[in-house]
């Protein structure tokens, strides 16, 4: 048995069948750089990240493109709110992603492309949809004709009939039809453009992904991953307008993640309860945040709390514990012919459990019935009771294969992480060093070009951390403050 994936568009799991055998291409919709990053967008990052992880794992290769959208409505309206330059916003805001992903241990992917990079593309794609009269002008816009493509709705399981009708479709002059949407929008005063054949103007939000995805992957491509609530309209107008452009199946799966909640709150910005990915990782090591995340299947709810993301803090210390006594078993040596059935055949197990729609809580479920199978070793009061070290070793490496590689877990040393979770250092402020000596050097960057505002904040905040920092004539060192 294979790996089989539940795909939105089919409504069930089917088997993984690659369009190029032996090679996956997968695009997953990216950020819109105008916030810090969220609990849902970490929930999408560490998802995505464990696929890519796991497709490379089985030896796939893989080109996984994820965007950014940095020019949208919502950016240039933050930009004239702040009275910041939209490009810098938008810079300012894609280095600020990178922060948190690194901390949460996100792989790069292939490609990682800006829409503004993409508007000649972008063009060309709306250009042959007008001549297929798929799309057409109306005062400087260009609106994609839902009527012209009879697959509207194949996606999200929606009947034109009743969006026509509901309340979510504005009225709009341009349209000639209520669920005509935008592919170019003519610029308005004070507003970012770009030359084009219907006028100055920008691009709308769905063409941008289409023309990226396209671009880099072909178009036809095996996976198209986001959070549900992308599915529509977003993903459905991705769909219309590049199967329209194309006369060929887009993606060949759709993945979705399901949706956070706060407390059994929906987690949204009118209910004043959205928590930034920065402000958690204060107080919670970022394996800690993963492995929460995981710990459900990605198609579920995942309601987060201060109770469970303790219970996750704890699992996590539980596992390198384990670990750590693992290695000390393995110094110890033992002459036990057989292993426990919990630790025999981890990466077959490990495998079954992933093929299964990326079943995370079942190989979490793997390595903690393996950490008290270890735990026993620890305790066993004769060497006849435990494995030879080879045998552990063995053990050891598939562990660590199956849960650095894919999960992104106890990626530390396992004893230098239980002495500085015990002396509250950095692994329990939920601070990497990477990320220090990151921040540290454009400090030093920001003092060069007299920038103190910006190397005060950066002092500040890793001291509200509790790193602090000492700038001698050698550079700049830092430590862990004692707690008294």
């Amino acid at each position: 048995m294979g790996l089989k994936i539940y795909s939105t568009l089919t409504r069930k799991k089917e088997e993984f069948q690659p369009l190029q055998p032996g090679k996956v291409g997968m695009y997953v919709c990216g950020m819109t750089v105008y916030d810090m990053c969220h609990l849902g967008h970490a929930r999408s990052a560490v998802l995505f990240d464990v696929i890519y992880r796991y497709l490379m794992y089985r030896r796939y290769e893989v080109t996984f493109v994820r965007n950014f959208t940095d020019v949208d409505d919502k950016i240039i309206n933050r930009a004239n709110e702040l009275g910041e330059d939209w490009r810098k916003l938008g810079e300012r805001f894609i280095h600020e992603f990178y922060v948190d992903m690194d901390a949460l241990g996100i792989l790069r992917p292939t490609f990682e492309p800006r829409a503004t990079e993409y508007i000649d593309r972008m063009q060309s794609l709306i250009q042959r949809l007008i001549s297929s009269s798929h799309a057409y002008e109306a005062n400087g816009d260009v609106m994609f004709s839902v009527k012209s493509f009879p697959g509207y709705g194949k996606l999200s399981g929606k009947r034109t009939e009743d969006l026509i009708s509901g309340a979510r479709v504005d009225v709009d002059e341009k349209k000639r039809n209520p669920l005509d949407f935008a592919l170019w929008k003519a610029a308005k005063p004070g507003e970012p453009f770009w030359e084009s054949p219907w006028g100055r103007g920008r691009p709308g939000w769905h063409i941008e992904c289409s023309a990226m995805s396209m671009d880099l992957l072909g178009e036809g491509f095996d996976i198209h991953g986001g959070g549900a609530d992308l599915a529509f309209p977003h993903h459905e107008n991705e769909i219309a307008q590049s199967e329209a452009a194309t006369g060929k199946p887009f993606a060949k799966y759709w993945i979705h993640n399901g949706f956070v909640n706060i407390s059994s709150e929906k987690m949204s910005k009118s209910l004043g309860n959205v928590l930034n990915i920065r402000d958690i990782l204060k107080t919670v090591h970022p394996e800690a945040l993963r492995l929460f995340l995981i710990s459900s299947h990605y198609r579920s709810p995942l309601d987060y709390s201060e109770t469970s993301i303790k219970e996750s803090a704890s699992a996590l210390e539980r596992l390198y514990a384990a670990m750590a006594s693992l290695d000390e078993v393995i110094g110890r040596g033992g002459t036990a012919k057989e292993l426990p059935e919990e630790l025999t055949g981890i990466s077959n197990r490990f495998v079954e459990a992933m093929d299964d729609d990326f079943n995370t809580p079942r190989p979490l479920a793997i390595l903690f019935d393996a950490a008290r199978a270890i735990n026993r070793y620890s305790a066993a009061a004769s060497l006849s009771e435990v494995p030879s070290p080879d045998v552990l070793i063995k053990v050891k490496n598939e562990i660590g294969a199956v849960s650095r590689e894919v999960l992104g877990l106890l990626k530390e040393e396992p004893t230098l992480f239980l002495e500085t979770l015990r002396k509250g250092g950095v692994t329990d402020l939920g601070i990497g060093e990477e990320e220090i000596e990151g921040l540290i050097i454009e400090r030093a960057e920001a003092r060069k070009r007299k920038d103190f505002a910006r190397a005060d904040e950066i002092r500040k905040g890793l001291a509200a951390k509790g790193i602090l920092l000492d700038d001698g004539p050698k550079g700049t060192a830092w430590k862990v403050k004692e707690t008294p």
